[in-house]
């Protein structure tokens, strides 16, 4: 099963918006076939394993990180593949949360007398496609905080020059980062003083550019902001609300952008609103770039789920913005929990990875 993990992890990146899915089959102890889904359209993991392994599937076992599917999307089912291929045992890390599978793969194979094991790694098959996990259980997104400070938590200095917080290192793997998601959320407040692009810019020129959704409750942005000027615009979508004027959006439309409408907050927009939409659109992984007042909304509403940040070995003392904007804690026992799962040396810089473990 951690040979099926690594085969599903050279998909990272490239499935949208399916999972990352490995698979191997497995004869008198040796492997003679074996899989990953390189991206949505193409074949199945565990159909590219069986057909690695011709003849030799027969009475062979297939380990698979994710229960087979049993439906006809843009491929055939997988668990009929199975059957036909004579399979004599399968063992899956992980169910298939979807409404589509949830249980009818694994359920098929059973009836056909097939041998079925779950739950082998099943943490791990689960950490690798947690945005598909959550969005399939909850309609919501996987939500990435990424933040690049000073130790002392500063993102930019008293006049809001921010250029360059981190080094080189860290803003290249921004970039790759930015690669692997579906979206990249700022708000408006990010646009107008650091005027990001908001674009993968990979060393090779290739890569898959995430959509760039700028939150603009008033429709109000500068036309001029780079975000507007790039080659897709229909990649950069505006969020405003529901009810801000049909001249602002006709405004917001006329550079090729997507304007969506949702209700308002007390302060802002409704971001539980903007995140469903999000996911309806196939973002099912966003990164969050900024600013202080969006990471504190999202963190007083308990979204988030990861936390990136990056560390420069620079202070700014108290007269530099705080990354993170007021949370309304007063007590120490309030303060919100991360366990820290990564602490390493990017550059001359450091990278935290954290995980959000919401009470």
């Amino acid at each position: 099963m951690r040979e099926a993990l690594e085969e599903a992890r050279r998909g990272l990146g490239r499935t949208h918006p399916n999972p990352c899915v490995g698979a191997l089959v497995v004869k008198d102890g040796k492997v003679v076939g074996r899989g990953h889904h390189a991206q949505a359209g193409a074949a199945h993991a565990e159909v590219v394993a069986l057909a690695e392994a011709g003849a030799l599937s027969a009475g062979a076992d297939l380990y698979t990180t994710l229960e087979p599917c049993d439906h006809w999307g843009r491929t055939p089912p997988c668990s009929r593949a199975i059957l036909d291929a004579g399979v004599a045992r399968v063992v899956a890390a992980s169910a298939d949360p979807n409404p589509l599978v949830d249980g009818k793969g694994l359920a098929r194979l059973r009836t056909a007398g097939v041998e079925v094991w779950t739950g082998v790694l099943h943490a791990e098959a689960e950490a690798l496609n947690r945005p598909f996990f959550k969005s399939m259980r909850t309609g919501l997104p996987y939500l990435t905080l990424k933040v690049a400070a000073t130790l002392d938590g500063k993102l930019a200095a008293a006049s809001g020059d921010s250029k360059w917080v981190t080094g080189e290192a860290a803003r290249a793997e921004v970039h790759q980062l930015r690669s692997q998601v579906d979206a990249v959320l700022v708000g408006g407040g990010t646009v107008r003083q650091d005027d990001p692009a908001l674009t993968a810019r990979l060393p090779d020129g290739n890569g898959h550019q995430p959509l760039r959704v700028l939150l603009d409750t008033e429709g109000r942005l500068p036309l001029t902001a780079r975000v507007f000027q790039q080659a897709d615009p229909q990649r950069t979508v505006v969020v405003s609300a529901e009810d801000s004027s049909l001249a602002a959006a006709a405004r917001l439309l006329s550079t090729g952008a997507r304007v969506w409408g949702v209700p308002r907050a007390s302060f802002g927009l409704e971001l539980t609103a903007v995140l469903r939409r999000l996911v309806e659109d196939g973002a099912l992984h966003v990164l969050v770039e900024g600013g202080a007042r969006l990471f504190a909304s999202l963190l007083a509403a308990r979204l988030p789920d990861e936390l990136v940040l990056y560390l420069a070995p620079k202070l700014l003392g108290e007269d530099g913005l705080s990354w993170l904007g007021p949370l309304g804690l007063s007590r120490m026992g309030e303060a919100l929990e991360v366990a820290v799962d990564e602490v390493t040396r990017v550059g001359s810089d450091v990278r935290v990875k954290a995980r959000f473990l919401w009470r």
